[in-house]
């Protein structure tokens, strides 16, 4: 496979654990446990500094759950940061109930990413939040599945170049992401309000890490991709 020479290496570390089964809603509580078992430790860990500051920053890392299985996606510094803390824990707490911790998949990993130019197929393993307040309501005012699909197109590509940003991947000027999704509006809640999510996957011209999010509430789990 030939790629343009602008993608480059993110480290990924991903840590399961494969014997504790959860819901796919319970990705939020997994971040919040371990957010504050190791609040002390650093701030990527839940993308808020010691003041209480939110980090405007695409979260290293990330807590997911994936086909029932809790999962810890670490990007570059999260990646360096994620084992030395995680070989540490005997249990999970889980909205007051505990589950020991007998066995953890470590899996470290340099991955190629960025701008390719071939076409990749990717699909939506959680509900992708796609809008925003700003963009909901000109989403919701478009007359057509075309126009929708075409907005929503735009905003994909822009949450792959916004990973990229944030992750060190520069393009070139002659180097332009095109995204199509195929999707469908789902209904969820998110701190309780209900909103649109989308399932379904997308093709487009960039290598992509399995298993990250794009986005909105990615660290909690949401627009969790893998190759279709």
């Amino acid at each position: 496979m030939t790629t343009s020479t602008t993608t480059q290496e993110l480290q990924i570390c991903r840590i399961k654990f494969p014997e504790i089964k959860l819901q796919t809603r319970d990705a939020h509580k997994l971040r919040g446990y371990f957010g504050n078992l190791f609040k002390q430790q650093s701030p990527i860990l839940h993308n808020h500094y010691e003041d209480g500051r939110f980090r405007y920053k695409y979260p290293s890392v990330q807590y997911k759950i994936i086909n029932k299985v809790p999962t810890l996606i670490g990007i570059n510094e999260g990646a360096a940061l994620l084992p030395q803390l995680f070989l540490k824990i005997k249990e999970l707490d889980i909205s007051g109930q505990s589950y020991p911790i007998s066995s953890k998949n470590i899996e470290m990993r340099n991955e190629r990413t960025g701008y390719s130019d071939q076409l990749h197929q990717y699909r939506f393993e959680t509900l992708w939040m796609a809008l925003n307040q700003q963009n909901y309501p000109k989403y919701q005012n478009l007359k057509t599945e075309a126009e929708k699909e075409a907005m929503l197109n735009a905003i994909l590509v822009g949450h792959i170049l916004s990973f990229f940003r944030n992750t060190g991947i520069e393009l070139s000027p002659n180097e332009r992401l095109m995204a199509k999704v195929q999707v469908q509006e789902k209904s969820t809640l998110f701190k309780e309000n209900r909103m649109i999510a989308f399932s379904g996957s997308f093709v487009v011209n960039a290598l992509l890490p399995a298993e990250i999010g794009l986005g909105k509430a990615v660290s909690r789990g949401f627009g969790t991709l893998i190759r279709a």
